[in-house]
C-alpha cells in the first residue's frame, strides 16, 4: 500500500525527470501561446498536457516515447488550430466565444447573466476582488473568452457607507 518496490520507484524518478525535460523543451519550441488560456481550446490543451505528463510518470503502461509523441500531437494540434483561427474568422468563431458584457453603468444585464450562468452575488464578489468598494466606481464587468472577468472603472471612487450595504461589516464591541 505504501511501497511496492525499488525498481518502480526508480522508474517514476527517471521517467519523471525525462518527461518533465521533454515537456519543457517542447513547450519552449512551440512558443508562449501553447500554455496561454485565451480560450476554451487553449485551456483544454493545457489540462491535457498536464494529464499526459502525469500519465507518463505514474502509469508504467505508458512508455516515455509514447508520452512524448502525445505531447507532440497536443502541441501540433494547438498550433494548427490557433494558426487557422488567426487566418480565418469563421474558424475562429467555431472555437472561440465572444466576451460577454454582464454589468454596465449601474445595471446588471440579466439575460446575459442567465445565459452565462452568473449570479448577481458572484458579480458583486468579482467587483470587490478587483479592489472596488462599490458598484458606483464600476463602468462595466465583462466575462472574457477564457472565463475570467474584467472589471472596468475607476478605483479612486470613494463610496459612502450605504454602498457597503451588501458587505457584512464586523460588529464593534
Amino acid at each position: 500500500m505504501f511501497f511496492d518496490n525499488w525498481p518502480e520507484l526508480g522508474r517514476v524518478f527517471v521517467v519523471g525527470i525525462l518527461a518533465y525535460l521533454s515537456a519543457i523543451i517542447l513547450l519552449r519550441l512551440s512558443g508562449k501561446r501553447t500554455l496561454s488560456k485565451l480560450n476554451t481550446f487553449d485551456f483544454l490543451v493545457t489540462v491535457a498536457l498536464g494529464s499526459t505528463l502525469a500519465s507518463m510518470i505514474l502509469n508504467k503502461d505508458v512508455a516515455l516515447t509514447e508520452g512524448i509523441a502525445a505531447f507532440c500531437v497536443l502541441i501540433l494540434s494547438q498550433f494548427v488550430i490557433t494558426s487557422l483561427s488567426v487566418r480565418s474568422s469563421t474558424f475562429q468563431h467555431l472555437i472561440k466565444s465572444d466576451p460577454t458584457l454582464i454589468y454596465h453603468k449601474q445595471h446588471f444585464l440579466k439575460k446575459a447573466m442567465q445565459r452565462e450562468r452568473v449570479t448577481e452575488e458572484e458579480v458583486r464578489a468579482i467587483i470587490r476582488e478587483s479592489g472596488h468598494l462599490s458598484l458606483e466606481g464600476v463602468t462595466a464587468v465583462v466575462l472574457e473568452t477564457d472565463g475570467s472577468f474584467s472589471v472596468l472603472g475607476t478605483l479612486n471612487h470613494r463610496p459612502d457607507n450605504s454602498s457597503l450595504a451588501n458587505i457584512e461589516l464586523p460588529k464593534s464591541k
